[in-house]
């Protein structure tokens, strides 16, 4: 691979995909996600990391993406770090320390806080890790519990029935705005809004229960003082200059996506929207991981109602302080 190659390959997004069960391999996730019984060609191998190509295509938009199988956090690397915009983590449901094999991931996760975050197994088991378990650590941690064959299914009746399965993961990774989008012509619905939506609804699903440590490679500007003398009086000092930016960020978000959305229903108009939600991302990025979810969040409910949504619909999008 050529030096340029390897430049376009570093910017393009990725979807990190690891299986702490040594009974199911990465790349079996995979097939399922690509609905092929066989493997693409990977585009680069590394040892046991291998990047393989998927081109993410919709009525709305096409994104090359790779989805990258990394075995363990020993097979880090700063590529993989910088270009990985989803999470998706299987795990042996069947015994009850199932999940205890993730826990070298979290840290990693909490200072990349990729977009899409996606805890995946067979089934919950009685005997083994319990939904309520599961369910339990994914609050705690941001993610969204996936089984792919669930012994409940949801019910037919239901006028908007849940996905389930690998058809949730593959819904979950069409509704990221990935950085390597491009959208098709033609099409002036309200994408680009929905899809921040949802994945802000299903990436921080009750936010104010998850309590994040403090992580020392996501400082705030100004934090580095003496841990012992000054640690309960800089965490409140810290935490209330934390809030007072996303605060002004948000306001000033809200107000931007006001006026797009006030604006004719028309393609250029659309396309102005998407640029600002992806501007809105990546200024979002530079805060540490807990302010970008209150800003997500926030953002995401004002704009919810801006368009007419009902706020009983949005509850469980909430970080715990008054609306």
């Amino acid at each position: 691979m050529s030096a340029s190659e390897e430049n376009t390959e570093s910017t393009i997004p990725c979807v990190l995909i690891t299986s702490s069960d040594s009974g199911f391999k990465e790349e079996e996730l995979i097939k399922q996600i690509l609905s092929s019984q066989t493997l693409p060609e990977p585009v680069k191998r590394e040892e046991s990391v291998a990047w393989y190509p998927w081109t993410i295509n919709n009525k709305y938009y096409t994104a090359d993406v790779r989805l990258c199988v990394v075995p363990s956090t020993f097979q880090m690397s700063s590529e993989i770090a910088q270009s990985m915009q989803a999470f998706i983590a299987y795990f042996d449901s069947s015994v009850k320390d199932g999940l205890e094999k993730l826990h070298p991931w979290i840290s990693v996760v909490e200072d990349l806080a990729p977009e899409v975050l996606i805890l995946v197994c067979d089934r919950v088991y009685e005997n083994g890790v319990t939904r309520h378990a599961a369910q339990q650590w994914c609050l705690s941690h941001a993610f969204e519990l996936v089984e792919l064959n669930p012994q409940e299914l949801p019910d037919e009746d239901d006028d908007f029935p849940e996905s389930t399965g690998v058809k949730r993961i593959v819904q979950a990774l069409n509704a990221n705005v990935w950085s390597s989008v491009e959208m098709k012509d033609g099409h002036n619905q309200g994408f680009g809004l929905m899809s921040s939506l949802v994945a802000s609804r299903h990436n921080n699903p009750h936010p104010h229960n998850c309590q994040d440590p403090p992580s020392s490679s996501l400082p705030v500007e100004g934090s580095l003082v003496s841990e012992e003398a000054n640690h309960t009086e800089n965490g409140t000092n810290t935490d209330t200059q934390g809030d007072t930016v996303v605060d002004a960020m948000t306001d000033l978000d809200i107000q931007e996506l006001a006026n797009l959305t006030a604006g004719d229903a028309d393609v250029d108009n659309f396309e102005r929207l998407f640029t600002k939600l992806k501007e809105m991302k990546d200024k979002a990025s530079s805060l540490p991981h807990e302010q970008r979810k209150v800003h997500a969040e926030k953002v995401a409910k004002a704009f919810w109602m801006a368009i007419g949504g009902d706020d009983d619909e949005i509850d469980g999008l909430s970080s715990g302080e008054e609306s």
